[in-house]
């Protein structure tokens, strides 16, 4: 079966949605791109309000309002909106089928209303302001329980016993900054390119651009791993695992690569406040560290509080420096924060030599890819559907409406798996915009994966960072307002050179 009917067919299968429109493009020998249009227009959804919910999950009537909150707590709020004329209700949003969470409710979210167009809920949501309430204009497309499209989704299929080209992880000139996807395939020539893994956005959170979990580019080290969450590792062959990082200088730990010390985006190593497990969106802190800079970060290392080293091409110490200054070509310089930056004012010692290591494993392995982009969570693991969503970090303790809005909600969303002949697949899928794209839930991007063909696969950043292009061009269509998304990483498959 043509690789575009199969598409079709898995999404009819994986969304109960009939295809409206399909094609295939054969874009080198082992490469195909196909594009499926599915559903079945937008009659079925409607605008509407949702609130928040005073004191949401927790029982401290106090504690701040969340999209999601407990019955008591959402019928008190139904109560009261219905007091003061608003067609209120209340809804029971249930756990998904992840791996590793429980059965029953979620939680319970309040809406107003059932609106043909986005004015008229709007006017309503303004009203309620008015009455003290605060409501947000939703669509219910994009959280109903069935996924009756529309859908745009594109597969890209690379057969590595065909394909003569390379499939390559690239930051483009530096680590540091963010780039749109289209304009990183283009200036690398690349026939296909999608965005990667997740980066850092805000200064606050560390170097905009800086990957939020493990970084591999042209066989170079260039972000840590974040411990227990997965990745795309690219070589010869592809796969898909959980890497570990293992680097040294002069024989003690260095905790980090390529960010700002003390700020860990997604959190997930020992030390880390308020966990050490990984945390989605979120960063912790820790108070000691030592974090190595390399030439690529493109930009002078951050100036703040302890003490940096300057090393050479031969690990020597040539200067020892306030935080803050350029990376060395060839070389290396490192920070240290609270007790590790005593320990580096104690043993970088200009003329020195303190030696760097760098290693990488997965199952236990060394290994040394061509190229690692991070993801999480999983979606698809030896054939069968098995997100884990709490174990990756994307259920956050003590709040619900995250996940709901992570991975319950549909959004745009980017995946990669391999299938039982080797081949990687490639995937994006449009959302947030009703009536032309509504999006998946992480359940229905694990399903349209196994459908695929998929023996194992993971998530990779999306959202308003969704994007494919073809040949430089985008081809999909990014949901934020201001059109595509700079990003801190693109997947990418070049011609052969």
């Amino acid at each position: 079966m043509p690789l575009a009917l199969a598409l079709s067919a898995a999404l009819t299968l994986a969304l109960s949605s009939p295809a409206q429109a399909h094609g295939e493009d054969v874009l080198a020998p082992g490469l195909t791109v196909s594009t499926t249009v599915t559903g079945e227009g937008t009659g079925h959804n409607s605008w509407t309000i949702t609130t928040q919910v005073p004191g949401g999950s927790s029982p401290d009537p106090d504690a701040p309002p969340s999209a999601l909150g407990s019955r008591e707590h959402a019928d008190a709020l139904v109560t009261a909106l219905r007091g003061k004329g608003f067609a209120a209700r209340a809804e029971e949003v249930d756990w998904p089928a992840f791996a590793d969470t429980p059965r029953g409710p979620l939680g319970w979210r309040v809406r107003v209303g059932s609106f043909a167009d986005r004015a008229q809920a709007a006017a309503t949501a303004s009203a309620m302001t008015a009455h003290g309430f605060t409501g947000a204009v939703e669509w219910t497309g994009q959280d109903g329980p069935e996924a009756r499209g529309p859908q745009r989704v594109r597969v890209a299929v690379v057969d590595p016993r065909r394909f003569r080209g390379d499939v390559v992880a690239s930051h483009g000139e530096s680590v540091a900054g963010r780039r749109t996807t289209s304009a990183l395939a283009a200036a690398a020539g690349a026939l296909v390119g999608t965005n990667g893994g997740f980066f850092v956005i805000d200064p606050r959170d560390g170097i905009p651009g800086e990957p939020a979990g493990i970084g591999v580019y042209q066989g170079l080290l260039q972000s840590e791993a974040t411990s227990g969450r997965p990745a795309l590792l690219l070589g010869d062959r592809p796969s898909i695992g959980v890497p570990r990082t293992s680097l040294t200088i002069g024989g003690r730990e260095v905790d980090g690569v390529n960010r700002k010390p003390g700020l860990v985006r997604n959190c997930g190593e020992p030390g880390d406040v308020p966990t050490d497990r990984p945390l989605h969106d979120t960063t912790c802190t820790h108070a000691d560290e030592l974090v190595l800079f390399t030439p690529q970060l493109g930009t002078p290392t951050p100036a703040g509080d302890g003490v940096e080293a300057v090393l050479d091409a031969r690990d020597v110490v040539t200067a020892v420096r306030p935080a803050g200054g350029d990376v060395p070509a060839g070389g290396h310089t490192v920070q240290g924060i609270g007790a590790a930056a005593t320990w580096l004012t104690g043993h970088a010692r200009p003329g020195t030599k303190l030696p760097v290591t760098t290693r990488m494993f997965e199952a236990g392995h060394p290994v040394h890819p061509a190229g690692v982009v991070n993801g999480g969570p999983w979606l698809v693991r030896d054939g069968r559907i098995a997100v884990d969503a709490a174990s990756d970090g994307i259920v956050h303790p003590g709040d619900p409406s995250f996940v709901y809005g992570w991975g319950v909600k549909r959004n745009p969303r980017t995946m990669v798996g391999l299938d039982r002949r080797g081949r990687l697949l490639v995937v994006t899928a449009d959302g947030r915009q009703p009536g032309f794209a509504e999006g998946l839930s992480l359940i229905e991007g694990a399903k349209l994966m196994a459908r695929l063909g998929a023996v194992t696969a993971i998530n990779l950043d999306g959202g308003g960072s969704t994007a494919m292009a073809i040949d430089g061009k985008l081809v999909s269509s990014p949901s934020d307002a201001t059109g595509e998304r700079p990003v801190g990483d693109a997947l990418l498959v070049l011609p052969r050179r």
